[in-house]
Parts: structure tokens; sequence; C-alpha cells
């Protein structure tokens, strides 16, 4: 195999990344320091930079002891290793989405080959191309004076991981962001938003979302859930708040955002 020295390895098998215990978690060095066989390879990608140096995505055919460390679910890098890291990983896990679930032409059912310039798969013998899924998202944190607006979703329902959030959702077909705040606000919750600020944006792995984050504070209305995405919804006094998202995602920004700004 083919090495580079002084690169980061986001090495990947079924789904779990190969994490050693110390440092910024994510192996660096020569690939050649590591018992990895072009047998064991399945793919070998350069998926971008960081601090100066190249990056690369290593996908194995199956999980393979390397004795410096462990497999993790990706979600384990949050909070621990640097944002732009963080989301270099998850390119890495996005571009094996996108080749796995590309394999096919979606116009005439054709075998599609991937292309060596960018980041993309080619229909042949249509000439239709594909590139990789990005789903447009907002997440929006609500503030009442001194008071946070924090929902339990269903996905969270989880008798060890009860998580109370802010509120979410995708972009709809010819909405501007702003419009989808409000509109996943008031169908969330059934309250109304003013003063919408946009704060920055996350890329989201899971699968392949861009999250834009915001602020806003309640206009009017009383709260009544949708129970097909939510468990319970309420107002929260800043002192007084239940379990909160990981540091590291962005729905935790936002809320150390509304903190700061109450104090």
């Amino acid at each position: 195999m083919n090495t580079q020295k002084n690169c980061w390895w986001f090495i990947v098998a079924q789904g779990q990344i190969l994490l050693q215990p110390q440092g910024d978690l994510v192996p660096y060095g020569n690939l050649d320091d590591l018992p990895l066989t072009s047998a064991l390879v399945a793919n070998k990608i350069e998926i971008g930079e960081y601090q100066s140096s190249p990056c690369y995505l290593v996908e194995l055919k199956e999980p393979r002891d390397v004795g410096f460390g462990e497999y993790d679910d990706l979600r384990a890098l949050l909070g621990r290793v640097d944002d732009r890291l963080f989301d270099i990983a998850g390119r890495a896990f996005q571009l094996l989405l996108f080749y796995k679930t590309h394999q096919y032409c979606g116009q005439c059912g054709q075998k599609m080959q991937a292309i060596d310039w960018e980041v993309a798969m080619q229909c042949y013998p249509c000439k239709h191309r594909c590139y990789p899924r990005v789903s447009p998202c907002i997440i929006v944190g609500i503030r009442k004076e001194n008071k946070i607006l924090l929902a339990l979703h269903r996905r969270h329902q989880k008798s060890n991981n009860q998580v109370f959030t802010v509120l979410a959702g995708f972009t709809e077909a010819g909405e501007t962001l702003e419009h989808c705040v409000e509109r996943e606000v008031f169908e969330e919750s059934a309250i109304k938003i003013t003063n919408i600020q946009y704060v920055t944006s996350q890329p989201w792995p899971f699968p392949h979302s861009l999250m834009m984050g915001y602020t806003a504070d309640y206009l009017s209305g009383e709260i009544k859930i949708d129970p097909r995405e939510l468990v319970s919804a309420d107002w929260y006094d800043i002192n007084d708040l239940p379990k909160l998202p990981n540091e590291g995602t962005l729905a935790r920004k936002l809320i150390n955002r509304m903190i700061s700004q109450c104090d």
C-alpha cells in the first residue's frame, strides 16, 4: 500500500472508528507503523487537511486490532477533539455512506463509477452524475426572559439518556431558513417567535445533515407539543436546567449562548 508520512488516519470498520487512548484520539503519523496489510483495506481516500497535514479515510474490510486503540462510535469524538477534527471525521463517514449508496444509477440503473478528480459518482452510459447528499436543517434555541424552551424528543426517550434539547427540523423545498425556523417551532410547540438570529453552522454526519443554528425570542402562544416528534417541552430556568446535550454539539452551543445572554 502506498503511504504518506505525517498524516491523520481515520480508520473505519463496520460503522465504527478506531481511536487511540491519548492525544487527539485520531491516529497521526505513518500508516506503515500500523499492522494493516493491503488485503485488509477496502478503500483509502484523501479527505482533507488538518493542521497542515493530509487526512485519509481508511476503510477496513473487518475490524482489526492494531494494538493501541479501540473501535468506537463517531459520537465518542464529540466534545473531546477540536471541532474541525470532528468535522473531518464526519466527512469520512458521509463519504463512505455516499459511495455505498450510489453504486447504481438512479436514472438508468447501470453501474456507476467513482470519479478520480472530485467526489462524485458517474454513470457513463447516460452521463448522470451524483454528488454526496447534504440535507440542510435548522436548530433553534428560544428564550423567554431567563427561561429556555427545552424538549425531550422521542429519539432521546431512553431510560438512561433523557436529554433535553432545543428544537430542530429539516428545510423543505422552496423554503428559506428563517421560514423553516418559524414553521418548525410552530409545528412542534405551537408558539410564535421573533428576533430570529443566525449564530453558526455545524456539519452533522448522522447521516448527512448540515445544521444552521439560530436563536430567537418568545413572542406568543402556549406550548402544545406535536406528539409525533416530542415527548414533552417546557420553559426551564437557566439556574435549574435538566440534562443537556453534550459539549461539542451545536445544540449545546446555542444553549450556552442563551445562558450567557441571560447573565
